[in-house]
């Protein structure tokens, strides 16, 4: 019996235009895009389609476009019949993961996140916090150990926050820690170190005091048991219920992103095919880099959906 997981984008797979093809085809698409504008009381949707790209990338703003993408991508599935058993998200994903299970309402996750995007850039100052890809590092534990070592010395902040696929390791704190980290990490054998676009050191130590306004935040919302089940980003394991939920979500902020686990734990609970729903294909990539002989497929656009619908037509 074939199993399908749906996976969601997490921030850095925004693009000015993204899902501007399905929102001229599908009516559900511009349903979603209308609830999370009047949701959040300004046009998400011109965002989205028409930018400026400096303001899309801006956290507060990224983070609600990207939620509402992948949840029209979602819609659209749905209205061919195509469903997944299991979810998950990348970071933010997890938002979109939680939606589609009936966890939380659409329109409370695209307020949240664009709160939680706010807490994020608050909580450390532009330009005092950065994250870096390490790429190459046989083990995750090397990263992981020179991180606390770098710390120790030089009292500044760094850890591996994204474990993303073999071969690829995110590490996050102090514009400074992260600056001495990468010196440390090429000595000790990685191949390259990319710094990323990014404008605050994500799922780090540094994150905590954002975790702790989105648990006041999250008081004023509803959350309900998971109809499917949804892995999550901090204990790669599946849960539902929505205590739990609520909690694991808080200490995602400041927490790292177990991904290569969380898809690990779906091929083993038999999922053989990944949609990954949303803008871009990241999770893709890491995918084929975590599992070759699993079906990664994607929707964005025209393009990829009809590539998904034929991909369901031919296996039935």
């Amino acid at each position: 019996m074939s199993k399908t997981a749906f996976i969601f984008p997490g921030q850095g797979s925004q693009t000015v235009g993204m899902m501007k093809e399905l929102f001229d085809n599908y009516a559900v698409v511009r349903e979603t895009f209308k609830v999370a504008d009047e949701a959040l009381g300004f046009s998400i949707s011109k965002l989205c389609f028409e930018g400026p790209e400096d303001q899309l990338r801006l956290t507060f703003n990224t983070q609600p476009a990207i939620l509402t993408a992948s949840v029209a991508a979602t819609a659209v599935l749905k209205e061919h019949g195509i469903t997944a058993q299991i979810a998950a998200g990348h970071s933010l994903g997890e938002y979109s993961a939680l939606v589609l299970a009936g966890a939380i309402e659409f329109a409370d996750a695209v307020r949240v996140v664009r709160k939680r995007g706010q807490f994020m850039q608050e909580a450390v100052p532009v330009g005092e916090g950065s994250m870096a890809a390490i790429l190459g590092m046989k083990s995750s534990e090397d990263i992981i150990a020179i991180c606390k070592e770098v710390e120790a010395k030089s009292g500044k902040a760094v850890q591996a926050v994204n474990f993303n696929c073999p071969g690829q390791v995110v590490i996050a704190g102090s514009t400074e820690g992260v600056n001495l980290a990468i010196e440390a990490l090429k000595a000790g054998g990685a191949k390259r170190a990319v710094l990323l676009p990014v404008s605050a050191p994500f799922h780090s130590s540094l994150m905590q005091p954002a975790s702790e306004r989105l648990a006041t935040e999250f008081n004023n919302i509803s959350f309900k048991k998971a109809q499917i089940p949804v892995v999550s980003n901090v204990t790669a394991e599946i849960t539902s219920d929505a205590a739990q939920i609520q909690e694991l979500l808080i200490k995602q902020a400041a927490s790292p992103v177990q991904w290569e686990r969380s898809i690990q734990y779906m091929i083993a609970s038999g999922v053989d095919c990944f949609i990954e729903v949303g803008p871009g294909k990241v999770l893709s990539g890491f995918n084929k880099k975590i599992n070759k002989d699993i079906t990664s497929l994607n929707i964005e656009d025209m393009v990829s959906l009809d590539k998904t619908l034929a991909y369901f037509k031919e296996v039935g």
